[in-house]
């Protein structure tokens, strides 16, 4: 059977629930390299998942030479390597390389990936001027503090879900956000940009290095600052096509032309602002919503690209989409919380998740990391739709005890 490399880091329903069964369809067996091999492996020896990996190999997959060495040593050739993890992009663009599959442009991940290298890539392209600096420590905080315009962020150069991310009015808070930063992991590189104020939009995108076909976008909504936690997100951006094709236009020029791609920006009175190049498929559930509202099989479009076959017309449905996030209010023990379910009323199909079980204990990071559920609808009537999962909401209650 042709063997898939799926590489990852934590155990994520993108990769169980949608990838690996995916791939199985399409007729591949699936080997599993990942650094927490244990865990993966305790997560399937449970019954009843809708698919399971041939193998689970521990490997350093941060690692490119480690991710090569494991695939040349331990299987034969496999017919694609793939990963939707943030961090291992580039290991896996890298080990496809070497085994001349299809693959995404490593330079191009490692871009997208590091915040700083990101931003210093647009401004070279002439894509995007924002300001921004780097800091690694209090020292190098002190000598860049005169020429700050705030308010200011400061976010992790490889950070993920908003964690560490905040924003800050004046030079105390500054300093104690960078400070938390180094506490948590000391030394590591923190990303000063301007704040670009304005409403946040996404746009989701497949190519196959010549094509690149826009799926749509969201708006986002977000927690008050100084922090940045994803609230609700409905599909549909309400942008121009004009709007649109600016944003297109930027990641076509920052080198974006294969595989899934999740672009988020702001749109500001004189055109998008870039916020993040995330050059994978979309994630926190709102993969299994583009599945639902736009009727494609959209895991095994992406895996397809990677057995090196072009990208289809598509034929996208024009539903309505609404996805709601629960986040923790405070630290402790969950002692109380609502059940998965799934609930049809007319043309509105509702689905709930819950992401921790009762007894876990939650620890809050101000970040896409505190949400303890997800809520997710479609239906063809946005307004129908918005109603309805306002109803559910109020009957959804969690309690901690601290």
């Amino acid at each position: 059977m042709k063997v898939l490399i799926i590489l990852t880091h934590v155990i994520t329903d993108s990769i169980n629930i949608g990838f690996i069964p995916a791939a199985q369809r399409l007729g591949l067996s699936v080997v599993i390299l990942t650094d927490y091999a244990e865990a993966h492996r305790q997560h399937f020896s449970q019954t009843g998942l809708p698919a399971y990996p041939a193998e689970i190999v521990a490997c350093d997959v941060f690692n490119p030479l480690a991710v090569i060495e494991a695939i040349t040593h331990r299987m034969r050739e496999p017919i694609a390597i793939f990963s939707n993890s943030d961090h291992l992009q580039t290991s896996t663009a890298i080990a496809a390389d070497y085994f001349t599959l299809p693959r995404k442009n490593w330079h191009v991940t490692y871009r997208a990936k590091h915040k700083a290298e990101m931003r210093a890539h647009l401004q070279t392209r002439g894509l995007d001027r924002l300001w921004h600096t780097v800091v690694y420590d209090k020292v190098g905080l002190t000598h860049v503090l005169s020429g700050i315009s705030f308010p200011c962020i400061t976010k992790p150069c490889e950070g993920i879900a908003s964690q560490q991310v905040s924003l800050s009015y004046n030079c105390a808070e500054l300093k104690a956000q960078c400070a938390a930063a180094w506490n948590t992991q000391p030394g590591q590189p923190l990303l000063l940009e301007e704040y670009i104020e304005g409403p946040l939009y996404t746009l989701e995108t497949l190519g196959d290095d010549k094509t690149l076909c826009l799926l749509g976008g969201f708006k986002v909504k977000l927690s008050p600052p100084p922090h940045f936690i994803e609230l609700e997100a409905s599909w549909g951006t309400g942008l121009t096509v004009a709007e649109e094709t600016r944003v297109l236009d930027i990641i076509r020029g920052f080198g974006v032309g294969f595989g899934a791609c999740h672009t988020e920006f702001v749109m500001t009175d004189t055109g998008p602002r870039l916020i993040e190049i995330n050059y994978r498929n979309i994630g926190d559930y709102r993969e299994f919503l583009l599945c639902d509202t736009l009727d494609i099989p959209l895991f095994e479009i992406v895996l397809r690209l990677y057995l090196g076959e072009s990208l289809p017309q598509l034929n996208l449905a024009q539903g309505r989409a609404l996805i709601r996030y629960f986040t923790a209010e405070s630290t402790g023990r969950l002692t109380y919380a609502p059940e998965a379910f799934t609930r049809q009323t007319n043309d509105v199909q509702i689905n709930y998740k819950p992401l921790y079980a009762i007894g876990d204990t939650i620890n809050l990071t101000n970040s896409n990391k505190d949400y303890l559920g997800v809520l997710r609808g479609i239906g063809s009537d946005a307004q129908r739709l918005n109603l309805e999962m306002n109803r559910i909401s109020m009957e959804l209650a969690w309690e901690i005890n601290a």
